[in-house]
């Protein structure tokens, strides 16, 4: 017996130290379970609100019509007293008297049961309250802790991380190498490109083109009856070169 009594100690040695670590790693499911928990005891204490709300309207109805009875039975009293219905009369103010007793009884309990009623309301309110109010305050320190856990992690990442200065310094030598070369091909390309080409030549080809427009303006504007100042203007600049003269 004391063999298995030890193993039942360890065994739920064992299983708290498992739901203290699930406890530890899932707050968030512990804050939920409490809300349910909360909202479990919430509901029956509203039940129990509800059915104390119910004698208290219960109570209202009775003494309601127990009155209407009294009036009634004061009425017929009266009405017999003149009438000399001497026993009857009698008999209606002894109900009279009973039912007004009743009515005593009633009223002290709605009283009392109103005031409970109003007790228990104001209990559950401020229970209300502080369950949200150590609600909000256990996600704040959910939150901050959170982000003490992220800012232990990002240290401790950096701390775990080696630089080694050589590697770094060769893996910049490589890239400052990289875009030397690069540099150095473009230039060449560059070079060998305005090389090719004859600026005296495109000038000229330029200076052709424009004075060909010239031309083509002046013909177009001669047969329309049109003369352009702008066509003498730019003459001179058309004798001077060779294709131009033949076309004239």
């Amino acid at each position: 017996m004391a063999i298995f009594a030890r193993i039942s100690r360890l065994f739920r040695g064992f299983l708290s130290l498992f739901v203290s670590g699930l406890e530890a790693r899932n707050p968030e499911a512990l804050m939920e379970a409490a809300r349910q928990d909360f909202r479990d005891k919430m509901a029956r204490y509203n039940t129990a609100l509800a059915q104390m709300a119910g004698i208290a309207e219960r109570l209202k109805n009775q003494i309601k019509g127990k009155s209407q009875r009294a009036q009634e039975l004061e009425r017929r009293i009266l009405a017999n007293h003149h009438a000399g219905n001497m026993e009857l009369a009698g008999t209606l103010a002894r109900e009279l008297q009973e039912l007004k007793a009743d009515l005593g009884t009633d009223t002290q309990e709605l009283k009392e049961t109103e005031d409970a009623y109003q007790v228990n309301l104001r209990q559950a309110r401020l229970a209300q309250k502080e369950f949200e109010d150590k609600v909000r305050k256990l996600e704040t320190q959910l939150s901050q802790v959170k982000i003490k856990e992220a800012q232990a992690e990002a240290a401790a990442a950096l701390g775990g991380a080696a630089f080694t200065v050589g590697d770094l310094g060769d893996t910049m030598k490589t890239v400052e190498e990289v875009l030397a070369k690069r540099y150095q091909e473009s230039a060449g390309k560059a070079r060998v490109a305005h090389d090719f080409v004859d600026i005296e030549k495109v000038q000229e080809k330029e200076n052709e083109r424009k004075a060909l427009e010239q031309v083509a303006l002046a013909e177009f504007l001669a047969s329309q009856g049109i003369q352009a100042p702008a066509a003498a203007e730019t003459a001179p600049a058309a004798k001077e070169i060779g294709p131009a003269q033949e076309t004239k």
